[in-house]
């Protein structure tokens, strides 16, 4: 190699070095504490339910993102907090009584931190607007929480599907 090839060979390495020196490396995340954004979504949902027990339709509402989608067994979607907010006042208008105690949450974050999925069991008491005899209905609740830029977290949508009443007929026996 003549010295015209080395310093050209030498002045690359310098330059490759030197441009990988510029790029500053990515700074490392903190880790996602899962455990902290999952005890807030359970208080989120646990007050949440205090305030349907409450029956404030503005507080229930508060609860869910302004674009949310709550979705209910036997209902029309309600879009957007304001819809999420007049359905539940029609809803208390039909069963002024209504009282929910919540069982089993669950919460599942995403490893972004960004994304929860909170999973419970509830139980309404309420009188059938129909009837008007006391009823107590279990139901299955699934909502997705998403991190807003305020730092709160609120329900983007969220599904409440009455549960089969439980099975009383005895088994099926074979011939």
């Amino acid at each position: 190699m003549t010295r015209t090839h080395l310093a050209g060979a030498a002045t690359a390495a310098l330059m490759a070095a030197s441009l990988g020196a510029c790029q500053k490396a990515e700074p490392a995340k903190p880790a996602v504490d899962t455990a902290k954004i999952a005890d807030a979504v359970k208080a989120d949902a646990a007050q949440r339910v205090a305030d349907v027990n409450a029956h404030d339709p503005a507080k229930y509402a508060s609860h869910f993102a302004a674009d949310a989608v709550a979705m209910r067994s036997g209902r029309a979607n309600a879009a957007g907090a304001a819809a999420i907010q007049a359905d539940f006042a029609k809803a208390l208008a039909a069963t002024p009584d209504l009282h929910v105690v919540l069982s089993d949450p669950t919460v599942d974050v995403a490893a972004s931190g960004d994304l929860a999925v909170f999973r419970g069991t509830s139980v309404a008491t309420e009188t059938d607007p129909t009837t008007h005899k006391s009823v107590t209905a279990t139901r299955n609740t699934v909502a997705e929480y998403k991190l807003q830029a305020d730092g709160s977290w609120k329900i983007e949508w969220s599904v409440l599907s009455d549960t089969a009443p439980p099975d009383t007929a005895p088994p099926a026996t074979k011939a």
